[in-house]
């Protein structure tokens, strides 16, 4: 299958066979799921390591909210994890007009949200607007503000008024839940979340646990197998495995890759393999801060990085390294750009010599009682100590982590996973918080960088020759600026039990239990 960009399917989608792409579109290969007899009904018991933050609703920034949006709502299009292909979602099928200024969806007409009202187009309108605002930090805000008018005259045609051409206008339409107008204000509380998909939201208990129902109602016939969802927070990594050891839970998103193996040998337990959905871990740095504002100290880190030590041992191989953000499936990929900084420990001890100043002690942040970056951490800062440079481990909770990577506070340096890559190319840099041309989370600003990013974002296609000459001047400003120093593109991992099966996800690694079933 080509994970490119496919120009027909991004001016076109086609209905026929809406249902049955609705179930498939978020499958994948996943290896052994559930040996025995899958059954109807039935509650599934899962784990997750990071609890629902309401106020980033819109951000995809942590587990709790990815395991919401996957549970209870859908977008308009949907990409298979594999490709960036869109296919029918609510929307039955669309057109791209010549100049990329106006898109039209057809959408579902048998389609209600958990209230038993029926999906119109003014609901579309509703949520691409309120994506927009500001206030939800929306990292694709700045594509849904380019919207310059939505006509929803039809209920069941939507026409989207672009007030230029946007490449990833599909990235948008596949990001944004479809969120419910009158009971939208449950949404930042914690308290209401009623979307179309296959469970219904029944309570947060905060730091404690997440349920969910069937929805009765859904517009896919036979659809959801399971009776309800019973998501527990364990925000430590041991305890949250030890718990799926034990039966309590069937499925773990938070559990160290090196425990995953272990269960995977005892023959009882399986792994999840989050391809297309990949995220990279990376440093980032504040180049405001004494001593990251020169670009040849960045370099000198950017040499200093073990890579592979970060790969192999603790992401046990499941990535690999890179200078780029770009998977190898992205149209932006370039192997030879990806090779720029390797680890030359001479060359970066060089490098601050250049510079001709001590660095200061840096604070090196990251969020608190995630097993895989407090590892990565660990490596950096003995890295970062082999050539001369002191860094203190500032392990932060992960709303207060958020809150500084949204906010641009990180004093010094800080490590993270970003996602955003596995879609279009300029989707990442216009939107999320620590690539954003215009914003971003260093503190970077860049007269070239903002031309080039803006040059990608307003082709017509994707996908076309002008805009991957666009997404490699982008390449170039990234190593060239080198505020993010890209560690390595990473495939998550999920753990499951023998007990279920039908277990997937999406291209933002939130949990789809649509063909879920327990096994008996």
């Amino acid at each position: 299958m080509n994970p490119t960009l496919s120009r027909r399917a991004l001016l076109s989608g086609t209905a026929g066979g809406a249902a049955l792409l609705a179930l498939s579109a978020c499958t994948s290969a996943v290896g052994s799921q559930g040996s025995g007899k899958a059954k109807k009904g039935g509650t599934f018991a899962g784990g997750i390591s990071t609890d629902l933050v309401p106020a980033n609703f819109f951000t995809n920034s942590n587990a709790g909210v990815t395991t919401i949006i996957g549970l209870v709502y859908e977008s308009l299009v949907h990409y298979p994890v594999d490709r960036l292909t869109p296919q029918p979602k609510l929307a039955k099928s669309w057109t791209i007009s010549p100049d990329g200024r106006t898109v039209t969806l057809a959408l579902r007409d048998d389609v209600t949200f958990h209230s038993g009202r029926p999906f119109t187009s003014k609901d579309v309108a509703f949520s691409l607007k309120t994506y927009a605002d500001p206030k939800w930090n929306g990292q694709l805000k700045s594509t849904a503000q380019a919207i310059d008018s939505i006509d929803a005259k039809d209920p069941h045609t939507a026409v989207l008024h672009l007030k230029h051409p946007l490449g990833n206008i599909l990235d948008l339409l596949e990001i944004v839940p479809i969120v419910d107008e009158k009971t939208f204000a449950g949404v930042g509380t914690g308290s209401a979340y009623v979307g179309t998909g296959p469970f219904k939201f029944d309570k947060w208990t905060p730091n404690t646990r997440l349920e969910f129902s069937k929805n009765p109602n859904y517009w896919v016939a036979g659809r959801p197998y399971l009776d309800a969802v019973d998501i527990s927070v364990i925000t430590d990594a041991t305890a949250l495995t030890s718990q799926l050891r034990s039966g309590q839970i069937d499925y773990a998103y938070g559990s160290s890759f090196l425990d995953i193996e272990r269960l995977e040998k005892s023959g009882k337990f399986g792994k999840i393999q989050l391809q297309g959905a990949e995220t990279q871990i990376y440093v980032g740095t504040n180049v405001t801060a004494e001593g990251l504002s020169d670009v040849r100290v960045r370099q000198a880190i950017a040499h200093a990085l073990d890579r592979d030590r970060v790969i192999a041992e603790v992401f046990r191989g499941s990535g690999y390294t890179a200078n780029l953000p770009w998977p190898k499936t992205s149209p932006a990929y370039d192997a030879g750009l990806n090779a720029t900084y390797r680890r030359d420990v001479a060359r970066a001890k060089s490098l601050l010599a250049a510079y001709g100043k001590p660095v200061p002690t840096l604070k090196y942040s990251y969020p608190a009682k995630d097993p895989l970056i407090a590892a990565t951490a660990q490596i950096v800062q003995a890295n970062l100590k082999e050539i001369g440079i002191e860094a203190t481990l500032d392990p932060l909770d992960p709303p207060t982590f958020v809150a500084q990577l949204i906010g641009g506070k990180f004093p010094g340096l800080w490590s993270a996973y970003h996602s955003w890559a596995q879609y279009t190319p300029s989707t990442l840099t216009v939107s999320a918080y620590p690539f954003n041309a215009l914003k971003n989370s260093s503190h970077y600003s860049s007269a070239t960088y903002t031309k080039d990013a803006d040059t990608a974002w307003q082709q017509v296609k994707g996908d076309s020759a002008d805009a991957r000459k666009a997404y490699g001047d982008l390449s170039r400003d990234l190593l060239d600026g080198l505020f993010l120093i890209e560690i390595g593109v990473v495939q998550g991992r999920w753990a499951v039990s023998e007990n279920v099966r039908g277990v997937a996800y999406t291209k933002r690694s939130e949990l789809v239990l649509t063909d879920a079933q327990l096994t008996a």
